[in-house]
C-alpha cells in the first residue's frame, strides 16, 4: 500500500512513523482543546506492529483500521470507533476501551488482561463495498 499523505488520512495505506507522530500531536492538542487540535482519523490505515502504549486515542475514528501485533498496553480508547478493525495478536493490557465503538473487531489471541471493556460495543458488524450496484461483505471472495 502507498504511505498515507498526512493532509489526507482517510485514503488507506501504510503510515509512517513521522506522519503516524504528527497525527498523535495534533489528537492530543484536539483532546486538550489546543489551537491546532485534530482528531484523529485513521480510518483503513494499516497500523501493524506499531507501539502506541499509552497514548490517549478517545474519541479517535480507526474504522478498519489494521492495529495486528501492536503494542496497545495502557492506551486509552475511550469513545473511540474502531468497527471492523483488526487487533489480533495485539496486547491491549490495561487500554481503556470504555464505551468504545468494537463492533466487528476481530481480536484473535490479543491480549486483553485487565482491560477495561464498560459500556464498549461488541456486537457483530461487518464492512461492505459497492461491487457491480451491488453491496457485498469486504470478506467475501
Amino acid at each position: 500500500m502507498p504511505p498515507m499523505d498526512v493532509n489526507r488520512p482517510d485514503r488507506g495505506g501504510r503510515v509512517d512513523n513521522e506522519p503516524l507522530s504528527v497525527i498523535l500531536a495534533r489528537h492530543e492538542a484536539f483532546l486538550a482543546g489546543r489551537p491546532g487540535g485534530r482528531r484523529a482519523m485513521l480510518k483503513f490505515q494499516d497500523l501493524s506492529g506499531v507501539d502506541l502504549s499509552a497514548r490517549r486515542l478517545c474519541d479517535a475514528d480507526l474504522t478498519g483500521a489494521i492495529l495486528v501485533r501492536c503494542s496497545l498496553r495502557q492506551t486509552d480508547f475511550s469513545g473511540a470507533t474502531l468497527f471492523a478493525a483488526d487487533l489480533s495478536h495485539s496486547d491491549l493490557t490495561q487500554a481503556r476501551l470504555v464505551g468504545a465503538d468494537l463492533r466487528g473487531v476481530q481480536m484473535r489471541d490479543a491480549c486483553l488482561l485487565n482491560c477495561d471493556l464498560t459500556r464498549a460495543d461488541l456486537r457483530e458488524g461487518r464492512l461492505m463495498a459497492a461491487v457491480g450496484g451491488e453491496l457485498r461483505s469486504t470478506t467475501e471472495n
